[in-house]
């Protein structure tokens, strides 16, 4: 496994996500995204509900990430040749004292988060992160970096499974 430190950045300037990137384009689609990670089925009634917005804005942004992409599909278990397109990464994520919960909020708010544990050792947290390209990756471990609170970020890519049972 490659490994790679990033120290936080002490520029509070952001880049500009490429316009030709795929992806979640602001917190309403993270969170609408997130939310049908939880439940897929879920009705868009629901949604708009849990979401604070229109149906219709719900319909419109479903509608949209459908033909950008970014949902490939409603399903209860993703298929293997799913699983195999893109990158996961494992990220350790060392915090400021009281800055956990805050750093978890934001987390849970990020649809590539797969799984988020906190653990003792030299990092607070490890983070699996799964991301369709090597630039939308970067772009993810940059974002979680800047969070306030977040002191440094180390990244494992994984190469390959040798054993999954999930």
């Amino acid at each position: 496994m490659a490994t790679t430190t990033r120290p936080k950045k002490s520029t509070t300037t952001k880049a500009a996500a490429p316009a030709h990137s795929a992806g979640p384009r602001d917190q309403l689609d993270r969170d609408l995204l997130a939310l049908l990670q939880a439940n897929a089925r879920a009705s868009t009634a629901d949604l708009a509900r849990q979401l604070g917005t229109a149906r219709t804005t719900v319909l419109a942004r479903l509608s949209r990430l459908e033909r950008e992409g970014v949902i490939a599909g409603y399903t209860v278990r993703l298929g293997q040749d799913v699983l195999d397109h893109g990158l996961q990464a494992f990220v350790g994520i060392t915090v400021q004292p009281k800055a956990g919960r805050d750093v978890v909020r934001k987390l849970e708010r990020m649809p590539e988060v797969r799984q988020l544990c906190a653990v003792s050792g030299e990092f607070d947290y490890v983070v699996l992160l799964r991301a369709e390209s090597a630039l939308r990756m970067n772009t993810l471990l940059d974002e979680m970096g800047n969070f306030d609170g977040v002191v440094k970020t180390t990244t494992s890519v994984a190469l390959e499974w040798k054993i999954d049972r999930t």
